[in-house]
Formats: C-alpha cells, structure tokens, sequence
C-alpha cells in the first residue's frame, strides 16, 4: 500500500520506508530508509532497471539522508530522456497564467521546504516543492525583478495627465435652512401659504394643517421631501377627525 508524501510515492514494510519519485524522462529515483538510509537512481524504460548511481554510503541522519535523495532528483531530471524512441528531455513545460494569488504552506512531509500552489485559469492547480535554497533563490531572483526590471519599466511609463474636473454647482439647491426659508419653499413649490401653518416655538418642526394644503403635500411627498432636504425631512400623524403634515429639522446637520 502506498501513500504519497511531499511529492514522493513511499511504500513502508514493517521499519522500512521506500521512497521513490519518477521522473517524465524514464527515470526513477529510490531512497529506502530503515534507520539508515540508500540513495539510488535508475532508468527503467524497458528499461531492465540499469542503475545510473547510487549511494556510496548508508546515510545515518535521516535530514542528510532527504538532502541527498533531493539532489539525486536534480541531478536525473536534467539528463536526456531514457525512454524508447524519445531523445528529448522531460516533457515540455507546463505554461499557463495564473489567476488570483499563490498559496504558500510549509512542506508536508516534515522537511525544510516549501510548497508553491498555483491555480491556473484553465482549472489546472500546479504545487512546486521548493528546498530552503530554491525557496531563498527564488526570492532573490522576484526581488532582482521588481528592482530592476519591473520599476524601470514603470519610471519609463509615463503617468497619465489627469484633469481634474470642476462639478458645476450651480444647479445645485442646498435646501431651506430655518423655517422661515422652509416657509418660502412651500408657498413656492407647493402652494401651502401661511394661512395652513403652525410652528413650535422653538421652530423645530412647522406643521401644516387644512385642506387643500394637507392633501397636496402628501400627493406629493417625494417632491416635498426632495425640496426640504437636507436638514428637514416629512412626516404625518392623525390627528382627530384630520391628518397633520409634520417638517420636522435635523438637529444633526
């Protein structure tokens, strides 16, 4: 029964752990682990299995052990390709644009490495498994970029000319202010003249009361609200055998 681990198929046997990548060019790569560790690659086309290297040693620390096994991968997947009527290297590229960010976790399998997971436009997600050195180079390789590639072409760029538009407020009505403006705005927009008005004394609120002034604003209560704003706003409230418009003033504004 075999699991998968940070990019490796591994196959345990009682203490022993086999360890084994295989590579798009016909190669294999086996680490087996059982307290000591073996490094070894070999093609395996029809390949009867012809070992290219292997470890002269058995590792006994188990982080030099993985180190070497990750350097025997580099090493394989940069020969030519083993398998029958193919010369060429590992299969082409993998190209695609990426959409939205790159998912950066820790490696899964308990080592010192990276784990890069892109998400292509086309659905495909990519993970690139990446050492602490290939992690470091990398990021020494994206910050050279942005230094000297990416802020020179933006200085060379040169920044749009903005005008800045000037809004035409001329149109614009504030709105009545006291209540002896609110007043003007009724008698002229709607034609409640004083004769339907009461007030608080404090001039808080205006109230209008009597036909036909009443009924008129609530027709029109959306252009009245429109007109009194910002700093009054309608309301109503029954009153015995009548309805009274209530403009009451914002005291926040």
């Amino acid at each position: 029964m075999s699991e998968e681990i940070a990019g490796w198929e591994l196959f345990r046997h009682g203490r022993e752990e086999t360890y084994r990548k295989r590579l798009a060019n016909g190669i294999t790569v086996r680490a087996r682990w059982d307290g000591t560790g073996t490094v070894e690659a070999y093609a395996e086309p029809a390949g009867i299995g012809r070992t290219l290297t292997s470890s002269r040693k058995e590792f006994r620390d188990k982080e030099a052990f993985f180190t070497a096994a990750r350097l025997v991968v580099d090493m394989a997947a940069n020969l030519p390709s083993f398998r029958a009527g193919a010369e060429t290297h590992a299969d082409h590229v993998l190209t695609g644009e990426v959409a939205g960010s790159v998912a950066a976790m820790p490696g899964s399998g308990g080592l010192p490495e990276a784990e890069l997971t892109f998400t292509l436009t086309d659905g495909r997600a990519v993970t690139l498994i990446l050492t602490e050195d290939q992690s470091n180079d990398l990021t020494s390789s994206i910050h050279s970029l942005s230094k000297h590639v990416w802020s020179e072409q933006h200085e060379e760029e040169p920044a749009p000319e903005i005008e800045a538009e000037v809004p035409d407020v001329s149109e614009i009505d504030a709105g009545p202010d006291s209540a002896h403006e609110l007043m003007t705005v009724l008698e002229q927009r709607f034609g409640v003249t004083r004769d339907f008005l009461l007030a608080h004394v404090d001039f808080s609120a205006v109230v209008v009361v009597g036909e036909p002034a009443v009924s008129t604003l609530l027709e029109r209560a959306d252009d009245l609200a429109e007109a009194i704003a910002p700093r009054w706003f309608p309301g109503a409230t029954e009153r015995p055998g009548e309805i009274w418009v209530v403009l009451y003033r914002d005291s926040t504004r």
